[in-house]
């Protein structure tokens, strides 16, 4: 076993008290850094994820020649260098365990006539990137990676590029995103097209900072237009807090007696927040108090309680706009009555890790029945939950808190191989389900 390997263990809990404050939206952080880059004058960004994922794309931005500056606790200055403006980095750059970093970069340098190779750790050079630089392609970028298009990876921006017109196979905002950040630096117009809705943080971004680009819905699905070559104006963002972070204390409140927390300022963009429409659905104690809009998203502060809670069909649908959450969703499906069925996620299987699989083999591991296939993962309720067993992380944060917070509702302890993948995303979650009231320990390897 690696000495850099972080087991740790989760048992029983008492009531969950409190407020819990998370972090701030990931995918807002990578995009406010990004587009910040791609912009004249100076964009300040407060409420930052300082997660390493979110930190590695800042890394990058200063190795493109934008000046990144951190002033205080989530506070951070960019001086961008314009759409076009990318100067070549005179090292490989490293984005880490950032799947969504390393893509919306590859697109945001795409249609400059730079040269620029990506790796990351053992997790992301495992992933396959041959659905963005696919698409990168047509506008005239070239891609030289190993077998199945993963990193270490060259990317060639195009000297030329053309606009594109690109219908999405698969339902994913880091496909759209790096498309239409390509886009930015070609003439003309740009065209997405998706049959489902993924999150549209790139297209409110973007209009926020000055492009210029519409959606329509229409027979083909949702229709996004991009006018290339506009000079971006340095923006003043207040991130709200991540929805996918905020998932963690919001079902562990539900999974353990006499639990009532409070999560403040969670992002509540519709096509973000289909695992809270889920948990209504099961039955959840949820109350949406103080709604409101910060920074063009609407945002509300979740009053959590503790209830008994059905299995549901999950549609296929709603998928894209919570594929992050379905592992944590998949762990309090164990504790309700009846059995959850999330079918259309194949997605999650080129995740950090094969989420499906992690999920299932973990969940089975402590007395859970699980069935699977390709698309689709059903739980099959149980009430109480055997524990005991430990789980593989698989580098991956969200398997490593969806397993802790099952430890905390089981009979037995769960302990998790490997801690260490949390702080890319939560660096705060231990201490802060700690002070709910979380019972976690350090193993002893």
């Amino acid at each position: 076993m690696s000495a850099n390997l972080r087991p740790m263990s989760s048992r029983k809990s008492g009531p969950l008290k409190g407020e819990a404050h998370v972090p701030g939206d990931k995918s807002i952080s990578h995009r406010s850094m990004i587009l910040g880059a791609l912009s004249i004058g100076e964009t300040r960004v407060t409420g930052l994820l300082e997660g390493e994922d979110v930190l590695d794309t800042a890394k990058a931005m200063r190795a493109f020649g934008a000046q990144v500056e951190r002033l205080g606790d989530g506070e951070w200055v960019i001086q961008g260098v314009g759409v076009g403006g990318f100067a070549e980095p005179d090292h490989v750059i490293d984005c880490g365990n950032a799947g969504t970093g390393v893509r919306l970069i590859m697109g945001a340098m795409a249609t400059t006539p730079i040269t620029v190779t990506f790796t990351g750790d053992a997790s992301l050079r495992s992933r396959p990137m041959g659905r963005i630089t696919d698409p990168l392609a047509l506008f005239g970028a070239e891609s030289y990676g190993r077998s199945g298009g993963r990193l270490p990876l060259t990317l060639v921006g195009a000297s030329d590029p053309v606009p594109v017109v690109y219908h999405t196979p698969v339902p994913s905002a880091q496909v759209k995103s790096a498309v239409l950040l390509a886009g930015l630096n070609a003439p003309g117009k740009t065209v997405v097209i998706e049959k489902e809705a993924t999150r549209d943080h790139t297209e409110r971004m973007l209009a926020g900072f000055g492009a210029e680009i519409s959606t329509e819905l229409t027979d083909e699905g949702r229709v996004i237009r991009l006018i290339g070559q506009p000079e971006l104006t340095g923006q003043t963002i207040v991130v709200p807090r991540d929805p996918s972070s905020a998932a963690f204390p919001v079902v562990a409140a539900l999974l353990v007696e006499g639990s009532e927390v409070l999560v403040p300022n969670i992002g509540q963009n519709p096509t973000r927040n289909g695992l809270f429409t889920t948990l209504v659905e099961m039955g959840a104690d949820i109350a949406f108090e103080n709604e409101r809009i910060e920074g063009g998203e609407p945002v509300a502060d979740l009053r959590v309680k503790h209830g008994p809670l059905k299995g549901v069909n999950v549609p296929s649908e709603r998928a894209a706009s919570m594929i992050d959450e379905y592992p944590i969703l998949a762990v309090l499906a164990a504790t309700a009555e009846g059995t959850t069925v999330m079918g259309g996620v194949k997605e999650l299987r080129v995740k950090e890790s094969d989420r499906i699989d992690a999920m299932a083999r973990g969940l089975e591991a402590n007395g859970v029945s699980v069935e699977e296939d390709e698309d689709t993962l059903i739980v099959h309720g149980m009430g109480k939950i055997p524990g005991g067993a430990m789980c593989k992380t698989h580098l991956d944060h969200r398997i490593a808190m969806s397993f802790m917070c099952l430890g905390m509702a089981a009979e037995n302890p769960v302990s998790i191989d490997d801690a260490g993948a949390i702080e890319t995303s939560f660096p705060d979650f231990i201490p802060l389900m700690e002070r709910l009231g979380a019972s976690f320990r350090k193993n002893n390897r």
